[in-house]
């Protein structure tokens, strides 16, 4: 396979539906470990908007994947002892630790067609990343109205958390595409198998 299909294909398995930062990168679990590589680690970086794009993320490495994964892991305790009504003071205490980081400083700069582009004022570092990630689980989960908000996917099996923004408050999964349409799929087998019986 090429670099550029493998790049390709690394991007478009990365998920960016669950309407935060923090709970896309909880969605990087499913259905199989997804940031399993510094460079799909960079992909999930730039397309979940913490940098600006073409951001060079050549700091990145080992120690970071390790890093995104263990907030990862904090966060996902903390979001489901949320949800279950089982508070982890464990995953609160390192979650708060890594929001206590500075953010990234943005700088605005022109671009030759005269409009201003976002840019980092300096490379950014994975602590600094990483506050801004446990910082969006921190302002979601002390939002009343967001956190009320807070669903577990319905589709079997699927663990993804998300932010129903949907009309109504009634969306049922992750995905419309994928769990939903699972759900769809089975339904119509059970209703076959209902009418041959």
């Amino acid at each position: 396979m090429a670099l550029g299909t493998a790049t390709a294909t690394a991007s478009y398995e990365l998920r960016f539906d669950s309407g935060r930062i923090c709970l896309d990168l909880l969605a990087t679990t499913h259905p199989e470990e997804r940031l399993d590589s510094v460079e799909r680690l960079r992909a999930w970086i730039t397309r979940s908007g913490l940098v600006p794009a073409g951001t060079p993320l050549a700091a990145a490495d080992a120690s970071w994947l390790l890093d995104f994964r263990e907030l990862r892991g904090h966060i996902a305790q903390l979001v489901r002892g949320e949800l279950d009504g089982r508070p982890t003071e464990a995953a609160l205490a390192r979650v708060n630790a890594a929001a206590l980081g500075t953010p990234p400083a943005p700088w605005a700069v022109r671009a030759d067609d005269g409009s201003l582009r976002r840019r980092l004022h300096t490379p950014p570092g994975c602590p600094a990343l990483l506050a801004v990630v446990a910082r969006d689980v921190v302002e979601l989960l002390t939002d009343p109205a967001t956190r009320a908000s807070l669903r577990q996917c319905e589709g079997d099996s699927c663990p993804i958390v998300y932010l129903d923004t949907s009309r109504g408050r009634r969306r049922r999964w992750c995905s419309s595409e994928v769990c939903g349409n699972r759900e769809r799929v089975a339904r119509h087998r059970r209703r076959a198998a209902l009418a041959r019986a």
